[in-house]
């Protein structure tokens, strides 16, 4: 890239360090045409991310760029404006020693719409579009609308702040005239998985909805101690809400696209091989649900588990209750929680299609009468009374024998 502009501006260079080719660079820019230069990087951290899991490396890469970056405090009365992006937040020490003067716009509410698109842009600017999407699907305009909501929207960078839609997708969406899951198809997060691993999170934990400081998510990515400020930095959550008292930020995952693509990247991991048979079945469940035949979908995933193989070492009800979850984490076009907290326990699974509510309790050598007796006995569905949507109880027992490791029961009412 140095070499790009050094040619567009005629200059040679004798110097394999980058950071004093940058000086060299600015500093012939401004002598030939007398103005300041601006100076933009984008993904200023895609290299550290790569090695993120890695302390050596990481430690190695981040003083390479901290090298390269060093001329732009020396070289500031030749710039207009120096504009740095990236997904995650490394500390000013580690990377911009040399910054003092560096100011981070990550939270600053003038600017929480600059990073998408908002939703009053959407309704206004990109009006058109809406109508051209919304009869391309035969829906109507605020039926698109929803699906584009629940897709794409749900991003927050302060609190109260305008919605934000990921314009990645949604100019995506717009440009084929259907939804799907365009961020996740542009790479697999593979530091994701790995930090995962590091800080062992399961998926249920990055499924629930948590309360956080903002020095527990804005914090440095290389000190953190937490997967928690990964998940927020890099859009697998965002802010859902803020409390004035406590001075607590409320996070989650912001959309649809976001959850199914991220546990659709885990399910590799709790089944030894990953196969389009899985993705079909999931497909073939949200449909059975949405015409309310859960038993359907039930038997069909019962069909499959029969013909996977898991991965090995995974004698343990864990497993298979993280692997649970992770399927129906998958499901399309529903709103779907998991261990979500009423006043008198949790609910292992929670799934909110357009006309009804299904709470799932999962047993691991018991029996499925015993899992719907125990959302009566503690009273689950009353705390969706005010609801509207009918509430269906399903109870699930899957088996952890040696020989016979599948769902082998279920109860519905």
């Amino acid at each position: 890239i140095l070499e790009e502009k050094e040619k567009m501006f005629g200059i040679s260079s004798d110097s394999i360090d980058p950071n004093i080719r940058l000086k060299n660079l600015i500093l012939n820019v401004f002598q030939q045409t007398g103005k300041q230069v601006v100076v933009l990087i984008d993904e200023y951290d895609a290299p550290l991310l790569d090695v993120l899991h890695q302390d050596g490396h990481l430690r190695e890469l981040r003083q390479i760029i901290r090298n390269f970056f060093s001329p732009l405090k020396l070289s500031e009365p030749y710039l207009r404006f120096v504009f740095l992006t990236g997904i995650t937040k490394f500390s000013q020490l580690s990377i911009f020693s040399e910054l003092n003067n560096i100011k981070n716009i990550s939270m600053d509410e003038p600017y929480s719409g600059i990073c998408g698109i908002t939703k009053d842009e959407l309704l206004t600017m990109m009006s058109e579009d809406i109508d051209v999407f919304a009869e391309r699907l035969s829906l109507t305009r605020e039926q698109a609308i929803d699906r584009l909501k629940n897709n794409y929207d749900g991003y927050h960078f302060t609190w109260p702040g305008p919605d934000v839609f990921n314009p990645f997708s949604l100019l995506n969406c717009f440009a084929d005239g259907k939804i799907n899951d365009y961020w996740f198809s542009s790479g697999t997060p593979t530091y994701l998985i790995e930090m995962m691993k590091k800080f062992d999170v399961l998926p249920a934990d990055i499924g629930v909805e948590i309360e956080a400081d903002k020095a527990d998510f804005d914090a440095a990515t290389e000190t953190m101690t937490t997967i928690i400020p990964l998940l927020y930095q890099s859009g697998y959550f965002t802010i859902k809400g803020y409390d004035p008292d406590t001075e607590l930020y409320t996070l989650g995952i912001p959309n649809n696209e976001i959850r199914i693509g991220l546990y659709r990247n885990l399910l590799p991991h709790y089944l030894a091989e990953k196969t389009a048979k899985g993705n079909t079945t999931i497909a073939k469940m949200s449909a059975l649900i949405n015409r309310n035949d859960m038993d359907g979908a039930l038997a069909l995933l019962q069909t499959f588990l029969d013909s996977v193989p898991y991965c090995n070492d995974t004698d343990y009800e864990g497993h298979y209750q993280q692997m649970m979850y992770v399927i129906f984490a998958i499901l399309t076009n529903y709103r779907m929680e998991v261990e979500q907290h009423t006043h008198k326990g949790r609910i292992d699974i929670t799934i909110y299609t357009q006309r009804r509510i299904y709470i799932l309790e999962l047993k691991f050598n018991g029996s499925a009468k015993e899992a719907v007796e125990q959302i009566k006995s503690r009273g689950y569905a009353d705390s969706f009374k005010l609801d509207g949507r009918p509430v269906t109880m399903v109870g699930i027992n899957f088996s952890l024998d040696k020989d016979k490791k599948n769902i082998t029961e279920w109860v519905i009412e």
